[in-house]
């Protein structure tokens, strides 16, 4: 590979956002796992886990490409490949789409008709609710665009059912309430950056305090999720006691973020919980899935 082929590969790859990726594929895979009960499809899951991938590549393509004179305002993205002119919007747009339209059939056909329409709309949600208008408009953004960001695995779970049920509905629920306390504590720290930018996120509209505040009912309602997933069966006892403490610990946290007096070390921190805290919970029920 030329040293250009090379940068053309890294930028490619870049566009996809692939750390969100490696975390969507993993919440897809624990989707998949639950509803699998140990008794796992392989060919299925892989068609599940390219479909899904492509598809939420094909989301984050699509939102740089959108993003693009935003992302030139803020010291977090002026060095992405677009807002550097490594790649002209036109062609960036064509790859987000050829990404989207793949994805989404793999699902279509290679898993089931459930898997396409929810890969459709998370990618509907993202790009047009969240990126295009919300984002744009509304401090409402973070929580409706958690929408699509809580459907791999619902995705993945209902690869094997082929059906919404409570399973479905407990996973989503787990993913939709941990996202916006996660992003709120990044933008708690780069409150300013969104200012300028332009974005109407809620510590920018609202101030940090009522942020913080916004955050401990999202943070308080993971704990009946996680309790919920145990309480019909699809997780066991040591997945119960693991993801509750956890709960327990980043809703302290987050109460303490009150009378904080150093609101960005206390962000910074939060920020980390919340991350580590979806690793944990999600490697705990898959180790702790119930079987058959």
């Amino acid at each position: 590979m030329t040293r250009e082929a090379s940068f053309v590969l890294k930028d490619l790859i870049a566009l996809t956002k692939p750390r969100l990726l490696r975390l969507n594929m993993f919440a897809a895979l624990g989707g998949f796992w639950v509803a699998s009960k140990w008794d796992i499809d392989i060919a299925l899951m892989i068609w599940m886990l390219i479909g899904s991938t492509l598809t939420m590549a094909s989301a984050t393509v699509v939102n740089n490409y959108w993003d693009r004179e935003l992302d030139q305002k803020m010291e977090r993205t002026k060095n992405r490949t677009l807002p550097m002119g490594r790649m002209t919007p036109s062609a960036v747009l064509a790859y987000g789409l050829i990404l989207g339209i793949t994805g989404i059939a793999l699902l279509f056909l290679m898993v089931n008709p459930i898997t396409g329409w929810l890969g459709l709309l998370g990618w509907f949600v993202y790009i047009v609710i969240y990126t295009m208008w919300l984002k744009r408009t509304s401090t409402w953004s973070t929580s409706i665009g958690g929408i699509s960001g809580a459907m791999p695995p619902a995705i993945g779970y209902c690869a094997v059912t082929g059906e919404i049920d409570a399973g479905a509905w407990i996973l989503f629920a787990l993913l939709f309430l941990w996202q916006p306390a996660h992003f709120w504590s990044l933008a708690i720290r780069r409150v300013e950056e969104y200012r300028e930018a332009g974005f109407p996120l809620l510590p920018v509209v609202k101030g940090v305090k009522r942020t913080k505040l916004q955050m401990i009912p999202y943070v308080l309602l993971l704990l009946p999720s996680v309790i919920l997933l145990y309480w019909f069966g699809y997780a066991g006892i040591y997945f119960l006691i693991i993801s509750v403490v956890l709960s327990l610990v980043w809703l302290v946290h987050t109460l303490q973020g009150i009378k904080a007096k150093n609101t960005d070390k206390w962000a910074k921190v939060n920020f980390l919980i919340s991350v580590n805290y979806l690793m944990v919970v999600f490697i705990a029920m898959i180790a702790n899935t119930t079987s058959v």
